[in-house]
Formats: C-alpha cells, sequence, structure tokens
C-alpha cells in the first residue's frame, strides 16, 4: 500500500509540473548544444574533547555530467553521461565508499507533432569499484566493477515540451541484466547464470524549474514493469537534485535518491547528500 501512495504522489508530481510547464512559450534551441562539466562537493567534521561525542569525518564526491543535444526540423537527440564517484574518512574506521556510478542515457526522438516524438531510448548504467555492505561484521561485499550492470532499450513515444520537460513512455523494452560469477542467483539472475533478461513497461520523466532566484529544483524520474517476472511490481527510481547558486563557480547542492527494486534489495533504498560545491565547465559548444 505505501508503495502504491508513493507512485501516486510521483506521478501526481509529474503531471502537475507538466501542467505549469504547457503554458511557457517554448525556446528556440540551436541545432548542436553540447556541455560538459563537472562538481566537486566537499563534507569535514572535526571534534576534541567534545562533550556529547562524535567521529572525525572527512567526504568527498566528484561529479561529471556530459550533455550531447542534437536538434533539427524533425530530430531530436539527446545524450547525457552521468559519473560520480564518493569516498570518505571516518576516524577509526578508515575509508569508505559513498557515492559510484556510471550511467549512459540516449534519447532519439522523430518528430510527429508539434511535442509529440517516435522514440528510442537506452540506457546504461553499473559502478566502477567493489561495494561493501558496512552493517555486517566482517563486511560484505555486495558490488563490483561492472557486476550488476544494466541494459535498458526500446520503442516508444516522446512528449517534449522544452529540454526541461520530458515524459517517455516505451511499452516494449528490453532489459539485461549482467553480473560476474560471484554474484550469480543475486540482481535477478538465475543461480549459474551471468545474464538475465527481461521485457516491460518503462516510463522515464525529467523536469528542472527554478524554485525560487538562484535556486533550481531537478527531478529525474524512472519506472520499470516486467512483464515476464512479478507482473504488477514496478521497479522506481527517483532523483531530485536541488542547487543553490553562491556564484558561477560554487553552489551548494541537496540529492535525495529513491530506489524501490526488489531484485538488488528488499528494502526501499534511499540515499541523501549535502554540501558545498564547486563547479567548472570543461566544454562548451553551441552550433546554429
Amino acid at each position: 500500500m505505501k508503495k502504491i501512495a508513493f507512485l501516486l504522489f510521483l506521478l501526481f508530481s509529474v503531471n502537475f509540473s507538466a501542467q505549469e510547464e504547457i503554458g511557457k512559450d517554448s525556446i528556440s534551441i540551436p541545432k548542436w548544444k553540447i556541455h560538459g562539466r563537472f562538481s566537486f562537493i566537499f563534507n569535514q567534521s572535526s571534534f576534541s574533547n567534545w562533550a556529547s561525542g562524535g567521529q572525525n569525518t572527512v567526504a568527498g564526491n566528484l561529479n561529471v555530467n556530459y550533455d550531447f543535444n542534437y536538434k533539427s526540423e524533425k530530430v531530436n537527440w539527446d545524450s547525457r553521461i552521468i559519473t560520480g564517484y564518493g569516498i570518505s574518512y571516518i576516524s577509526e574506521k578508515g575509508f569508505r565508499k559513498t557515492d559510484d556510478r556510471f550511467e549512459l542515457n540516449t534519447l532519439y526522438g522523430f518528430k510527429t507533432s508539434k511535442y509529440w516524438f517516435f522514440s528510442f531510448i537506452g540506457n546504461f548504467k553499473t559502478q566502477y569499484t567493489e561495494g561493501y555492505d558496512y552493517t555486517n561484521e566482517p563486511k560484505v561485499l555486495v558490488s563490483t566493477f561492472l557486476s550488476p550492470a544494466y541494459l535498458t532499450f526500446g520503442p516508444g513515444m516522446l512528449w517534449k515540451k522544452s529540454d526541461n520537460l520530458n515524459i517517455n513512455i516505451a511499452p516494449a523494452t528490453a532489459r539485461y541484466t549482467f553480473v560476474d560469477d560471484l554474484f550469480s542467483g543475486r540482481f535477478g539472475v538465475e543461480e549459474g547464470k551471468n545474464t538475465a533478461f527481461s521485457m516491460g513497461f518503462n516510463l522515464s520523466s525529467y523536469y528542472k524549474f527554478n524554485l525560487m532566484e538562484n535556486v533550481e529544483m531537478e527531478n529525474i524520474l524512472t519506472m520499470y514493469s516486467d512483464y515476464l517476472a512479478n507482473i504488477g511490481n514496478i521497479d522506481v527510481d527517483y532523483q531530485t537534485n536541488i542547487r543553490f547558486k553562491v556564484n558561477s563557480q560554487i553552489k551548494m547542492q541537496m540529492t535525495f535518491h529513491i530506489i524501490i527494486d526488489d531484485n538488488s534489495s528488499s528494502k526501499i533504498q534511499f540515499r541523501q547528500l549535502f554540501g558545498l560545491g564547486l563547479n567548472y565547465s570543461f566544454h562548451e559548444k553551441v552550433t546554429f
């Protein structure tokens, strides 16, 4: 019941945001727009003779986003590379990974009307290094490089008002899950195998807007339901990024990330990040 209520809330939020955006005039977009940028977020805490206790910590997250957008009279092609890595050092416990992500998204659309496109989506995501569950003693290995890795692709229909608002519906989406021998039998892969295949319904949406001056909110939602197993069960990946602009180089950022996926965990996964970050655009190109 909680999962259904949560999904209804997300769908209502996307629908409400779309209604607001429809009333705005569309903005002229260049033919090619490329933007590469990285951000570094730093957190630190230190205690000395602190009566209520505490542990000294140092943490850093490096994130790189690379966007490639192409537009013509009939074609809209958006691709994005999202990659990030974070570690923290906790006194008496040593180094621990706090973020580890590589994701490639591509969305190709062929225009059929003002805001509608025939579309084809592609997505690949994995992690770089070994990950551990520190709630157990000793720690338990839960992931390695390319294990698990996910490849998703399929045709659909795209509704796109602007680069800041789009919804894609793909009713026949294929998804492959890859693991090495160590994780055979996990992440939805059968024991003794290294690959699992599923076919299902995929809905993805993106919406970014300004909450107020110098404060923007970015919402990224993906929902997937497998026709071949657990029909009616819906995997959810929802991320909200709130960015507070201090100046052109410095931003504060809050990230809230929720994943509901029974194949990777029986519990709702939640990640939260807050920190002061340095932002830098290393590649910016516009072609008309």
